[in-house]
């Protein structure tokens, strides 16, 4: 029989939630980084082990000693009190029954005396009906085990602390309603449940759903413990696709279910050099069940709940995935939330185009792009948020494509050099699962990419004047058109390979499968609804912190030289692309503000100092990986072959993006310099 619970015992629907985080001996420095974002992420309640093992192991209880008091004397703790010593456990294994029953019980005595005043429930055991945790082929009845932890139980009940058992996992009703016979669930204040809907292969053909399993977990506690709430001690999305959102959902969804605490597992991913499971098997979903990465990276639902709790990742994850009417051929605009797709899907909508925005909003900010989307243009504008790494989740929204625009990617050189496989993963793996959706979908839609002028190397070869200001070519033609598409391809960084990587591919695609592609190598664009970082996006970057009044940070001297470009520009010559596809299908252009916008960084200060009215801060260090003293884009083919131009003046374009910050940024808390005459 099927029982649900009934809305009086919905006390979950309060929004109040935990965080489950195992810190291993000598984890100072970890502990320490993970627990203020913790705290900011809106959680009450945090859940981690106390091992008796490692207690008793060399250096386990001055760990612990440090530990308990830091952990509790910041959140409501629980601590998870399980794990045998080797020595005494009767199979030699941490997983096995204590020759003296009792022991646990006096173990559990000394916690509470020792660090009691830090919580007020204790968790006695971890998935005690799992083999990893408890060796149930050495008692089979459980006998052992309701002996040693009813033992434990009723000690700390009398000493005025709530005993938890620990949850089973999978969750077994036999099991469960054997607790109760022994006696177990009559002197405990709290039972705990696992489940990971979604997760795990081994739950798809058994999970019914939460009402399902808590309300039958709920009728066999109410014959013996009326009293007893039942926790989730253990739930959790593991990203091991890379489906972020899907794990802001499942922790949303999660909310809503009927018990009395909610502890969502975990903080933080397990770190790839550390064994889970004893080392038994290996499985990606293990490593990836954090809201953060292991090196301490926010995922989406760690970014939403530190930006605004519960209320924001609502907001966010509220965003439906489309419903286009039938017979409807969208443009896809991968990065649609982006800075460039964002103005482009704005110039698609104002001529009332469908157009599908798939983005993962890894970058902050850009939800905030979307949002401005949804508002402008309503029902047309269709979100779909996932990420391009995950082939199974993006193909669906290729099937009805008649043009993508490729612009999701990891942006910056400096990442690529920290985590170089997660560039890839992005930039290489995710364009490959773009074309291959595209070409699966078999409509032969164009693919238009935005690769970068990075393609090209540091350009290390060409000589270089250097004046007060700037580095400019001693090569006259290029001084004076810049470099054009016949310059060799010559990778260098990571995020080079993986951008150059991707953009050969997309070529090849036009060969191989006759999918009208074409490549469009940036040079640096700017400009409206830009949320520029030191990383990426200088231009925006710059005036961000001037206009705030902070410190600039300059990597090199300076005067190094780009050709800057007004995003209204770059969104012309993408749709100037797809609307000649058929003439340039397979084809690489150059885009960049070309000789006319070249100017250094220097120059660009100089010219935000006069827009804001004070001397800049400004901070030079050492030159970063890649840097190219000049680049300036031979834009040239796009003329000749579409007759695409570039507008508007970096001068103009600069003060353009000044204007959208201080009215939509800085709400009028800024004030910049009366306009002056610029060029048109």
């Amino acid at each position: 029989m099927t029982v649900s619970f009934s809305s009086d015992r919905s006390a979950a629907k309060t929004k109040t939630y935990g965080f489950v985080e195992w810190f291993r001996p000598g984890e100072f420095e970890r502990t320490e980084r993970l627990l203020p974002d913790i705290l900011a992420s809106g959680a009450s309640y945090l859940r981690t082990h106390l091992s008796w093992a490692e207690y008793l192991a060399p250096g386990g209880e001055a760990w612990f000693d440090w530990l308990i008091p830091r952990l509790g004397g910041q959140i409501d703790l629980l601590p998870c009190i399980h794990y045998t010593p080797p020595s005494m456990s009767r199979t030699g294994r941490s997983s096995g029954a204590p020759r003296d029953i009792k022991a646990y019980a006096d173990f559990v005595d000394h916690v509470l005396t020792r660090y009691g005043r830090y919580f007020e429930f204790v968790e006695l055991w971890n998935e005690p009906n799992n083999l990893l945790d408890w060796d149930w082929r050495e008692d089979g009845d459980f006998q052992l085990f309701c002996e040693m932890i009813g033992k434990a139980a009723y000690w700390a009940k009398h000493r005025g602390w709530r005993p938890v058992l620990g949850g089973p996992c999978p969750f077994d009703p036999y099991w469960f309603n054997l607790m109760g016979d022994r006696g177990l669930l009559s002197v405990v204040d709290a039972v705990g449940f696992h489940g990971f809907p979604g997760t795990w292969d081994s739950e798809e053909g058994t999970w019914g759903g939460w009402d399902m399993h808590l309300g039958e977990m709920r009728r066999i506690l109410d014959r013996f413990n009326e009293d007893a709430q039942i926790w989730i001690t253990e739930t959790g999305y593991s990203t091991w696709r890379n489906d972020e959102t899907e794990q802001a959902r499942r922790f949303i969804k999660a909310l809503s279910v009927p018990a009395d605490r909610l502890f969502w597992y975990s903080w933080a991913d397990v770190a790839p050099d550390i064994p889970v499971q004893e080392g038994l098997w290996f499985d990606p979903r293990h490593y990836h069940l954090g809201a953060v990465t292991h090196d301490n990276q926010p995922k989406l639902l760690a970014r939403l709940l530190i930006e605004g709790g519960v209320p924001r990742l609502e907001d966010i994850t509220r965003l439906a995935a489309p419903n286009l009417a039938k017979g409807s051929a969208p443009i896809v605009i991968t990065g649609g939330s982006g800075f460039i797709g964002s103005n482009l899907a704005d110039s698609l909508l104002l001529e009332g185009e469908d157009v599908v925005i798939l983005d993962n909003l890894n970058r902050p900010g850009v939800d905030q792009n979307l949002a401005w989307l949804t508002e402008r243009h309503g029902k047309r504008v269709h979100p779909v948020l996932s990420d391009i790494r995950d082939v199974r989740g993006i193909e669906p929204v290729f099937t009805d494509a008649k043009a993508v625009f490729h612009l999701a990617a990891q942006t910056a050189v400096t990442t690529s050099l920290v985590h170089p496989i997660d560039d890839f993963e992005t930039n290489g793996r995710g364009t490959i699962n773009v074309l291959e959706a595209v070409r699966k979908a078999g409509r032969q839609a164009p693919v238009i990419f935005a690769s970068t002028n990075k393609v090209y190397g540091s350009l290390d070869d060409l000589i270089m004047v250097e004046t007060d200001y700037s580095y400019v070519p001693q090569d006259a033609a290029i001084r004076s058109r810049g470099i054009a598409e016949d310059r060799p391809l010559r990778f260098c960084t990571p995020y080079g390979c993986s951008k150059g990587v991707a953009d050969q591919y997309v070529l090849d695609y036009a060969k191989s499968f006759a999918i009208p592609t074409a490549v469009l190598r940036m040079s640096c664009i700017y400009g409206p609804r830009q949320f520029g970082t030191e990383d990426q996006g200088w231009v925006a970057h710059f005036l961000i912190r001037a206009l705030q009044g902070e410190p600039i940070s300059i990597y090199g001297n300076g005067k190094q030289v780009r050709d800057v470009l007004h995003v209204d520009d770059a969104v012309a010559a993408y749709r100037a692309v797809l609307g000649n596809i058929g003439k340039v299908r397979g084809q690489v252009f150059n885009l960049g503000g070309g000789a006319n916008n070249a100017v250094s960084v220097l120059t660009v200060l100089r010219e935000i100092e006069s827009l804001v009215g004070h001397p800049l801060d400004t901070r030079f260090g050492d030159w970063r990986a890649g840097d190219q003293y000049y680049f300036v884009a031979d834009a040239g083919k796009l003329t000749r072959e579409l007759g695409w131009q570039s507008n508007i003046h970096w001068k103009a374009g600069l003060r353009h993006l000044a204007d959208w910050l201080e009215e939509h940024r800085f709400a009028g808390r800024v004030r910049l310099q009366p306009r002056k005459k610029v060029p048109a």
